[in-house]
């Protein structure tokens, strides 16, 4: 029998090597299919980020252009506001040059106003200066300087002024500035030209400036003011009487006056010490208070004054008056001192003078 030489590509080789290919392949299929499952999500994933990313570009570009629109809107209004800014300050600037140019005129009328007013003021005193020193003085019934009160008034008061040496005493201390306590305290505080404007002083002002216009030409005359200590009017007139046949005199003294602001305690010690200090010694007296004294010779010890200790501070000043003088009295209102009329008018008839407590509108 012959032999059969072995072959090594047989047909089982074949399978085996066929079966062994396609597990190759079956493997390959396996892998590659998840391969590309997974491929395909991640694409996915990117491409939706790339869509979402193109929106956004999509709609900053919009927004973009919206934006570069307002823009041109505000550079145009800006550029309008500029211009009318401009157009406003320029006005301004015209304005200003006009409202200044008005106040320096309204001041130039101002100040001619105020000089014509001064030159009519010194005008109507050189004509009581003429009147005063006309032989027309002897009839007693024209006064040495006018005095203009509010309406046309007749008041029969009793007081008259009269003598040949002739001395006011014009309360000026604080209280003179109202005739309550609580306005007394809030005026205090005031500026000085508030205080001068308080309508209680503004009256005793009035009424020495009426008393000065009743003052006989013949006569001589003192006026002081008194608070704590007592001063004249015209400086350095101290102890000596002043002629009233010079209406200029008496015009400065009233003007002093006007000047004048209340202030401090009431002293009626130095008040009537100052009219020893005269020689000879007056011969009327016109005393223009609201009340009795808050001190003595020397201030007080304490910062209250009850109403005995007012009346001991009168009765001491009563001691340094000058015998056989006059005093007559113009008493103003004042709350909280209801002694004052009392011990005033005694003082007046014990002296042969008068007491006079004015209304509102006098003089």
């Amino acid at each position: 029998m012959k032999r059969r030489l072995p072959n090594v590509f047989s047909l089982s080789f074949l399978d085996v090597i066929a079966c062994g290919f396609g597990a190759v392949i079956l493997f390959f299929m396996i892998i590659n299919t998840g391969s590309t499952r997974k491929s395909d999500e991640r694409t996915k994933t990117l491409r939706e980020e790339a869509t979402r990313l193109e929106h956004e570009v999509l709609e900053g570009r919009l927004h973009l252009v919206v934006l570069r629109n307002s823009v041109e809107d505000l550079e145009r209004e800006q550029a309008e506001t500029e211009g009318r800014s401009q157009r406003i300050i320029a006005a301004i600037r015209e304005k200003t040059t006009e409202l200044a140019e008005f106040e320096d005129d309204t001041l130039a009328r101002i100040q001619h106003v105020d000089a014509l007013k001064a030159d009519l003021e010194s005008l109507e005193r050189d004509v009581r200066r003429l009147e005063a020193g006309s032989h027309g003085r002897e009839d007693s019934g024209r006064a040495l300087r006018s005095f203009q009160g509010a309406g046309d008034r007749q008041y029969l008061t009793g007081l008259k002024v009269g003598g040949e040496r002739i001395f006011i005493l014009l309360d000026a201390s604080a209280s003179m500035l109202d005739q309550t306590v609580v306005n007394i305290v809030r005026r205090r505080h005031l500026s000085d030209a508030e205080k001068r404007r308080s309508a209680k002083w503004q009256r005793a002002v009035a009424t020495v400036d009426w008393l000065t216009t009743q003052i006989p030409a013949a006569s001589r005359f003192q006026i002081h003011t008194f608070d704590v200590t007592s001063r004249p009017l015209i400086e350095g007139s101290e102890g000596r009487w002043l002629e009233a046949s010079a209406p200029a005199t008496l015009n400065q003294a009233v003007d002093a006056l006007r000047e004048f602001v209340p202030h401090g305690g009431t002293s009626l010690y130095h008040a009537f010490a100052a009219l020893q200090a005269m020689s000879p010694p007056p011969d009327n007296v016109y005393l223009l208070t609201d009340g009795l004294p808050t001190q003595g010779e020397k201030p007080p010890r304490r910062s209250t004054v009850s109403p005995a200790n007012r009346l001991s501070h009168f009765r001491k000043a009563l001691g340094v008056l000058p015998s056989g003088v006059p005093v007559n009295v113009i008493l103003f209102p004042m709350e909280g001192d209801p002694d004052a009329a009392i011990q005033f008018w005694l003082l007046a008839q014990s002296s042969r003078g008068s007491l006079l407590s004015p209304s509102r509108d006098w003089p």
